[in-house]
């Protein structure tokens, strides 16, 4: 087994023990991922299976997370930076977030929220193809049914790697999904429909430039991922924002309207207008806004996909 150390830098405010939080009401993360304030995991790059321990050396003011990671061969240079990547994308440490709070000291119905998980920044899905692998995956099904598909899922197409005791395994990367047959991939949905779109979404990431998804034009990416078989709407919505941190538009989905009620029904009535007019005082920060809603809403209520 190889190790190998480094740091990452997050933009300040930044609170690691918030994002724990969010991922422990996360409905994808298993209990022995997060384990007082670090987090362990594994991902997929390149064909190597990595497994990472992340806990925080800093202050919500001055950040810093130190990483560990294991791999069963030499890791280059180049493999660790797409590491360090990838887990600096997974949780947004780059998005400045002073703007955003400044807007909301002048929103007395928010400021609390604001207090409440203040540091916070956006957690994602670790990559974006496993977001929407996951839009399939829970499309008209109960959670439970979703949550066991997608481990049957991982277990039979990714990959795992043993760290002392433990054992990580990897979500498969979409050269993986590709070149399976539709035969396999229904052997673990059981479902014909899901299995072929599966496979289109395997295709679709394989043969794209995650950094075009990451910040090409919201209109253009959002119209490519509705261009893949078996993503809708709701699919785009949930890879754009779950998968890609992209924040750009809102989708007021039930869920985030009743988050907003509960905030802002406090002193009066709300309506679409009143909404509207909330998140337009945000501007582009908009999606921070409803994030925190978002956030603020899990508190109260079960995970949902969305």
């Amino acid at each position: 087994m190889y190790s190998v150390r480094g740091g990452l830098r997050p933009t300040p405010p930044f609170d690691f023990a918030k994002s724990l939080d969010f991922l422990r009401m996360f409905p994808l993360m298993r209990e022995d991922h997060v384990k007082g304030s670090e987090l362990t995991n594994a991902i997929s790059i390149n064909h190597q299976t990595i497994a990472f321990e992340l806990r925080s050396t800093g202050t919500i003011r001055q950040p810093r997370l130190k990483y560990t990671l294991y791999s069963e061969k030499p890791l280059s240079v180049r493999s660790q930076r797409a590491v360090e990547d990838r887990l600096g994308f997974f949780l947004s440490i780059d998005d400045r977030l002073e703007m955003f709070y400044k807007i909301a000291r002048g929103d007395d119905c928010f400021r609390q929220v604001v207090e409440q998980f203040y540091g916070l920044h956006q957690v994602k899905f670790l990559t974006p193809f496993e977001s929407a692998c996951w839009a399939v995956l829970s499309q008209r099904t109960l959670m439970s049914e979703a949550q066991r598909a997608r481990a049957t899922f991982v277990t039979r197409f990714g990959s795992m790697i043993r760290v002392g005791n433990h054992e990580y395994w990897a979500f498969p990367e979409p050269s993986r999904i590709a070149e399976a047959s539709r035969d396999d991939i229904l052997e673990v949905t059981h479902n014909l429909r899901k299995a072929e779109y599966l496979a289109e979404v395997a295709r679709a990431f394989n043969s794209i430039d995650e950094k075009f998804l990451r910040t090409g034009n919201y209109a253009r990416v959002e119209a490519w991922l509705e261009g893949i078989k078996g993503i809708g709407e709701w699919s785009a919505r949930l890879v754009l924002l779950r998968g890609l941190g992209r924040m750009d538009e809102l989708g007021v989905e039930k869920r985030l309207f009743s988050a907003f009620s509960q905030v802002y029904g406090k002193t009066g009535p709300v309506s679409m207008e009143l909404f509207d007019e909330v998140a337009g005082k945000y501007g582009v920060l908009k999606g921070d806004w409803a994030y925190y809603l978002r956030a603020a809403n899990l508190e109260e209520t079960p995970p949902l996909t969305s």
